[in-house]
């Protein structure tokens, strides 16, 4: 896809646990040749603060848990730290959120919990007092694990045991129209069930998806499960208003020998299948046409970090500006080459010879009677493997009829005809089907004839199967 322009709701997280990460302005430099529009830093590091400035990119900073006390008991502490951090900088350095701490309820710490929501109030308070408390916003970051239940997403809720405390944190959230903000990680539900089938789950892969008997959805990825499986329990404790954004989330691509997950391969697949999803602006089935802020981890590996080699691997980047692997973030490189979904086994046939080559086009289209998820998660799949989805983006020349069943046709196809023409790629769970007609008549398969015709044609003029499209 060519995605030149930036998309507000992608972010990246800059984590400094390390010693080697590129200078703060080298890496000013490095987000804006990207469509990366958000980033959040743990700290408030004021080099990477200032070297921010003028660059329009949205800026999440954070106290560490260590100051919550201070500033929970002394409005003077947290009116110097906002002075110190935000107004010095403020509007140059844009920044957009302050999270205080992270995943505070999460670490057991009673006094630290009770004093979470005073140390917020203060530094909104001070916000406030400095005329930015409705351009500057205040939360904390959640995880997971403060759902008791996730699983089907609409039965999500919260442990009752912080209710109390999260009834406080949210009645903030919604008064003050801040985000809750949660680190939903299919990775780490892989890790707990490693079965091919989660696996294609978690990363948006062609699967048979799970189905949610109270809202009768069938879900097609883990990261729309996660995600829902919060907004439930965010209705279901009266917040319906309260918005959501993914503060981290990512795949290591590299750890220990008994590593459950870590590669290159799944994690060009979920960050890249992430970003394609994000980028249909197709939302979540409980939360639709809106893509939520998201957060990817990480920017860097942090290689001063404890524990198991994943820890200290999930950068996009490397610390001399290069890209781990290429999931289409870049405003010069544009498309990412995902790996390739495992075929699905098919009879092997001859290859015909261009005398007995049909001579009418197979296209690639849905079967009949497949769900708008199952035709979401493998127009996520295609767009995902590299092939230019822009035409049916908002504004693209094949945007209309803005259906998901049209969308897909487009999609299936192209991937068919640009990976060979070969059978296997128009399985997509079973999802599609070969055909010698024209799904359409419209413009849109006649131009995406006319490029498959030249991209394969390009390759190898003398390949057969470029050939024989291209004298069509």
């Amino acid at each position: 896809m060519s995605f030149a322009e930036s998309q507000s709701f992608i972010g990246v997280n800059y984590g400094q646990v390390a010693n080697n990460l590129p200078s703060p302005a080298a890496t000013a430099k490095l987000l804006q040749s990207t469509s990366i529009q958000k980033v959040r830093l743990y700290g408030s590091d004021p080099a990477i603060i200032q070297a921010l400035a003028n660059t329009g990119i949205g800026i999440v900073i954070g106290t560490a848990n260590g100051d919550i006390s201070a500033l929970a008991s002394d409005p003077n502490f947290a009116k110097n730290w906002v002075n110190t951090n935000v107004v010095a900088y403020y509007p140059s350095s844009r920044i957009i959120l302050i999270t205080i701490g992270n995943e505070v309820i999460m670490s057991g710490d009673e006094n630290l919990i009770t004093q979470l929501l005073p140390a917020m109030q203060n530094v909104k308070n001070a916000l406030d007092a400095a005329s930015l408390g409705d351009k500057v916003k205040v939360s904390t970051v959640h995880s997971m694990a403060l759902l008791k239940q996730s699983e089907p997403p609409s039965s999500g809720s919260f442990d009752p045991s912080f209710g109390d405390v999260l009834k406080g944190l949210l009645a903030f959230n919604n008064a003050t129209g801040s985000p809750f903000a949660i680190n939903p990680y299919p990775y780490f539900a892989y890790r707990s069930d490693p079965r091919p089938e989660t696996l294609a789950f978690c990363l948006f892969q062609p699967n048979s998806g799970r189905f949610d008997a109270n809202t009768k959805i069938k879900y097609m990825n883990m990261f729309d499960a996660q995600v829902d499986a919060v907004r439930s329990a965010l209705n279901a404790m009266g917040f319906k208003n309260v918005e959501i954004v993914v503060a981290e989330t990512g795949w290591p691509y590299k750890g220990d020998g008994d590593e459950v997950g870590p590669s290159v391969e799944n994690a060009k697949a979920y960050n890249g299948n992430l970003i394609a999803h994000l980028r249909s602006m197709v939302g979540t089935p409980l939360m639709p046409g809106k893509s939520v802020d998201t957060y990817l981890f990480a920017l860097y590996d942090e290689d001063l970090k404890p524990g198991p080699t994943s820890e200290r691997s999930f950068g996009l980047f490397k610390s001399d500006l290069t890209m781990t692997y290429d999931i289409g973030l870049s405003k010069t490189s544009q498309n990412p080459v995902t790996p390739a979904m495992p075929k699905t086994p098919v009879t092997p046939t001859p290859t015909p010879t261009p005398s007995t080559q049909p001579k009418k086009a197979a296209w690639c289209v849905p079967k009949a009677g497949v769900s708008d998820a199952e035709l979401q998660a493998s127009l996520d799949y295609a767009c995902g493997q590299g092939i230019d989805c822009s035409p049916i983006q908002p504004g693209g020349a094949c945007f209309e009829p803005n259906t998901v069943a049209a969308h897909a046709a487009y999609a299936m196809n192209l991937f068919y005809q640009t990976a060979g023409r070969n059978p296997s790629n128009c399985d997509f769970s079973q999802a599609a089907m070969l055909s010698s007609n024209n799904p359409s008549n419209n413009i849109c398969f006649t131009l995406l004839l006319i490029v498959c015709r030249l991209i394969l044609y390009e390759i190898d003029m003398n390949n057969y199967f470029a050939l024989t499209l291209y004298r069509l």
